[in-house]
């Protein structure tokens, strides 16, 4: 059964608290910078020659989501929440290793945004399964962009994906 959209039970009170206060409200849409960014992200090529996918999930997640800066009140769970800034460009010089990144797991990746206060890139896959990457190694955050903030926002430890 898929989750009304527009309820506002969608979120966790404390993670809903968060997206409101950064500009979010249900039915929030902007595909016209949606679409700008898929094609900054389409038209730029790595100087090793490294190209985004660009895919629907991704441009989803940024018409609901991007532009946002989300800063968490309250203690985290289990680690800090994470300061955000969902805009994908923080990866458009990222290609090639979203793109390593997908083959590693079977599929495509594309650019979120950021953990501000670590640098820890956000990225998105072709079914909507969100990713962190950082100095420390590459993180799962969840199936899809509404755990994947409810942990980031929340402070849930991640899990680590693996070689192999």
């Amino acid at each position: 059964m898929h989750a009304d959209r527009t309820s506002t039970t969608r979120f966790a009170v404390p993670v809903d608290a968060a997206l409101r206060a950064a500009g979010w409200q249900p039915g929030r849409w902007d595909i016209k910078q949606a679409e700008f960014w898929a094609d900054t992200l389409r038209d730029h090529t790595s100087p090793a020659g490294h190209r985004h996918a660009v895919f629907p999930a991704a441009v989803e997640a940024w018409a609901e989501f991007g532009g946002l800066r989300i800063t968490p009140t309250g203690p985290g769970r289990q680690i800090a929440p994470a300061t955000l800034h969902l805009d994908p460009l923080h990866g458009l010089h990222m290609a090639r290793t979203l793109g390593d990144l997908g083959r590693a797991l079977d599929t495509e990746t594309c650019p979120l945004g950021t953990e501000t206060d670590t640098d820890s890139l956000l990225a998105i896959d072709t079914e909507g399964r969100v990713y962190a990457l950082d100095h420390t190694g590459d993180w799962y955050l969840g199936p899809d962009i509404d755990q994947a903030l409810t942990a980031l926002v929340s402070g849930i430890q991640p899990v680590r994906l693996t070689a192999g």
